[in-house]
Order: C-alpha cells, then sequence, then structure tokens
C-alpha cells in the first residue's frame, strides 16, 4: 500500500435524562407518535428562552472524567446557524470555543473534545407520495458530540474505537447508545495521502454512520476510492458524503463546511457556566468503568479471555455477573461461581440469542439454581429449564430413588441383563427411564451411581 490512511471521528451520542436540553418536553426514544413530545422552546417560537438541563451536563462531565479528559471550569454555549428542514429555529444552540470537556483518550486513541448541544428533529421520507414531512419529537434532545484527533489509521481500529465508546457510555448510564435507533451516530473524516507525506491528504467526511460493520465498510470504501482517484492523477475534493449501505458506496452530498460558515457567536438567551461554583457538578463518581472490568476479571482463573470479553461487553451479563458476585464472594465459593458463570455465557445467552426480549433470571433465583445443582438435587436439564421458564421445577428425595431404579430394573429385565453382559450403551436407556419415570425431577448422575450399584 502506497497511501497511508489517516482517520478521525466525531460521534454523537443521545443522553440519557428526562426532559429534553433546554425545555420540559420529554425526552423518550421510544415515542412513535410524530410531535407529541413538543413545546413553544424546543419548536423555536419567538420570545421563547431556554434552559439548561443540569442532567445532560453531568453526564458529560463524567464521560470527560472517565477518559482522563481536562473538565472546563468556564464554559458556555453557542448559536451555531445553518438551514436546514428538520432544524425548528435555524440555528442549533451547541458548543464552540469554550467546550465542557478537552482531551483526553479512550483505547489508545487522543480525544480532541466533547461538548454538549441539542439534537435536531427527523425529516421523514414518504417513497409513495413523494413527500417528506418532518417529526420534532427528536428535537431539542441532548446530544453528547466527542471529536478526535486525526490519528486513527485503520477501519478495523475506527469500529473498535465506537464500540468501546458505547460500552462506556453504557457503564456510566449515560445513554443507551443504540445506534440502529439513531442514538449514536458516527461521522468519519477520512484523509489519504503518499506514504511519507508531511501533510495529510484532502479531508473527506461520511456521515451518520448507524453501524459499526458501516463505520469499517465506508472506510474501507473510501480509501478504495480516493486511492484510485489519486493513481489516476485526479484530486480528492473536500466534502460530506453519504453512505448507501445497500450499494456499499458513499456519494457526495455537498461541500464540507468550515466553522467560519456556521457564524458562531455565544447563545444571548442562556448563562455562562463557572463548573467549580455549582453544587451538582462537584464531587461526581464513576462506576467501575469497562476497561477496569476487563482487568479484574482477567484475574479470575475460571474465565477464559473470550468469557471475560462477552461479560465486558454485555451490559445486562455484566450486571448479573456482578450481583451474583456479591452473593457468593468470589475468593470463598470459586466452584459456585464457576457454575453460575457456565449458566450465564450458556444457558442464558443461548436463549437470549432463541428469544431477544426474553428477561434474564434475577440473580438470587440464579444463585439458588447453583447451590441446588452443586448440591447434586437438581439436573442440569432441570436447571436449564427453571432458568428458562423462570420457576423452580419440583425435584424428588433422593431416598426414594433406590426404589425408582428398582422398579425400572423390574420393568426392564432384558435391558438389566444386557448391561450386566456388557452392554454400556443399555444403561443410558435405563437412566432415560429413570427421567421419566420421576417425570425429570431425578438427577441423571445419581441414578447412574445407583443403576451401576444394583446391577
Amino acid at each position: 500500500m502506497k497511501y497511508k490512511l489517516t482517520i478521525g471521528l466525531e460521534i454523537h451520542a443521545q443522553l440519557k435524562t428526562e426532559t429534553k436540553m433546554f425545555c420540559r418536553s420529554a425526552n423518550d426514544p421510544e415515542e412513535k407518535r410524530a410531535n407529541t413530545n413538543t413545546c413553544p422552546i424546543c419548536l423555536g417560537h419567538p420570545g421563547t428562552l431556554p434552559t439548561i438541563n443540569k442532567v445532560a451536563v453531568r453526564h458529560v462531565l463524567q464521560t470527560g472524567l472517565a477518559i482522563g479528559g481536562e473538565i472546563a471550569d468556564f464554559t458556555e454555549f453557542d448559536r451555531k446557524n445553518y438551514f436546514y428542514p428538520d432544524l425548528p429555529k435555524g440555528y442549533q444552540i451547541s458548543q464552540y470555543k469554550h467546550p465542557l470537556v478537552s482531551g483526553g483518550s479512550l483505547s489508545g486513541v487522543a480525544i480532541t473534545r466533547i461538548h454538549l448541544e441539542e439534537d435536531t428533529a427527523r425529516s421523514v421520507h414518504d417513497a409513495e407520495s413523494g413527500a417528506s414531512l418532518i417529526d420534532f419529537n427528536r428535537a431539542g434532545v441532548p446530544l453528547m458530540e466527542l471529536v478526535t484527533e486525526p490519528v486513527i489509521e485503520t477501519a478495523a481500529a475506527a469500529g473498535n474505537f465506537a464500540r468501546e465508546l458505547q460500552l462506556l457510555l453504557r457503564y456510566l448510564g449515560v445513554s443507551e447508545a443504540n445506534m440502529e435507533k439513531g442514538q449514536m451516530r458516527v461521522e468519519a473524516n477520512i484523509s489519504v495521502a503518499a506514504k511519507g507525506a508531511s501533510s495529510f491528504g484532502t479531508k473527506v467526511e461520511v456521515k451518520n454512520l448507524n453501524s459499526f460493520r458501516s463505520v469499517e465498510r465506508a472506510i474501507a470504501y473510501e480509501l478504495k476510492r480516493q486511492s484510485e482517484l489519486l493513481d489516476d492523477g485526479g484530486k480528492v475534493v473536500q466534502e460530506t458524503r453519504g453512505w448507501d449501505e445497500a450499494r456499499g458506496v458513499t456519494y457526495g452530498q455537498r461541500e464540507k463546511e468550515s466553522a467560519h460558515d456556521y457564524r458562531y457567536f455565544p447563545e444571548p438567551d442562556l448563562p455562562k457556566l463557572k463548573i467549580s461554583e455549582i453544587p451538582d457538578f462537584q464531587n461526581l463518581e464513576l462506576p467501575e468503568l469497562p476497561w477496569q472490568k476487563r482487568k479484574r476479571l482477567s484475574q479470575l482463573n475460571f474465565l477464559q479471555t473470550q468469557d471475560v470479553e462477552q461479560l465486558v461487553g454485555n451490559i445486562e451479563l455484566s450486571r448479573l455477573f456482578d450481583q451474583i458476585e456479591s452473593i457468593f464472594g468470589v475468593r470463598d465459593s470459586s466452584e459456585l461461581m464457576k457454575i453460575a458463570t457456565n449458566f450465564i455465557l450458556n444457558d442464558i445467552v443461548g436463549q437470549k440469542k432463541k428469544d431477544p426480549v426474553w428477561p434474564i433470571p434475577q440473580a438470587v433465583f440464579l444463585a439458588e439454581i447453583v447451590h441446588k445443582y452443586k448440591e447434586g438435587v437438581m439436573a442440569a436439564p432441570q436447571a436449564k429449564q427453571a432458568l428458562v421458564s423462570g420457576q423452580m421445577v419440583d425435584t424428588v428425595d433422593e431416598s426414594s430413588l433406590p426404589e425408582l431404579v428398582q422398579q425400572v430394573i423390574n420393568d426392564n429385565p432384558k435391558v438389566a441383563e444386557d448391561y450386566r453382559g456388557g452392554k454400556a450403551t443399555a444403561l443410558q436407556f435405563l437412566i432415560g427411564q429413570g427421567m421419566k419415570l420421576s417425570r425429570g425431577a431425578a438427577n441423571p448422575q445419581i441414578l447412574e451411581t445407583i443403576f451401576k450399584k444394583k446391577l
């Protein structure tokens, strides 16, 4: 490869708050009825005054602390002026010169800044009529924007960074960051230059990539497109491009704007903020972060690397593991934790794949199943049945099993003689009959032991 690829990412994430960024309208991403969560403020009516959502500011500050960024003491909001049909005021309240967070890093990638702004409305295009409609439910939703330095060199590294950011936001509880629902959107700034060149190539921005796969495919496509253009003696144009997922290509949308095109100026209707003087922004606490959890779990001898990644990468599984760990105490009950982890990573994950809306069991319920399984009261099929159904299955009194085994032998004398004669597979038939007679409540391992003694 004679060209060097350089990537910088701009990632927007809708923040989890009860209300929108500058008004009291509900912030409900699940609302399907268009134009339900609106008010004169987020619709941009003349004479209305915005107010700052303190929870949204706190979320950004927590994210900044997590990545080791510098938290600004003085910050302010600015008006970013541009026209678009889904921008009700004709400008967006954002941050320009004084972002909440500067610097920091994540997954070895240097961060430029994190700032806070409001989201736009959503355009809905009706293919049948050709009409375009606007849903203002999303207008004014708190939106965090994170900008990286142009230091990413491969499409895979860009995808991995976005995945780690999504994980961090979920661990912090500041955003669901669901890309399919538009709660996290990635824009990739891509440039290609000859290897050894002292400067970057011309920057092309690919907007609104809504999956990690799309991020990686769009970057790979741009590397190929720009390289071929340079090979043919052409010039790369600085522009904004879209991504066609079905065709796997980018397409031109408009020439890339510069900062002066937006005519930024301080938002006159909002106060300046001095973070150190606001009690709500002091003594912010962080939970265990993804990379901290990886390190801790990797020290447990019953977890493989892939197990650790699976637990860390799924917030539901991660919380369940933590709760089970607090019930058992990992140091004193490692055998119990091994059994619980096996149920989590195999049976619970397997059921979730079959039925994505299936609710995972409570930790106390899983702990009860683990205890019964370890004590031999409950066999693996029963345990799985209980996990899936959410109800504890009946078990049998072990003292009654010898009588049950004798009955199976009496009912199947030829099979019993086959086993005595050396036919090992006959034993499995007898155990199966025992399980049938106990209606699945007996432990097959205990049945096997009793059959062997009697025969």
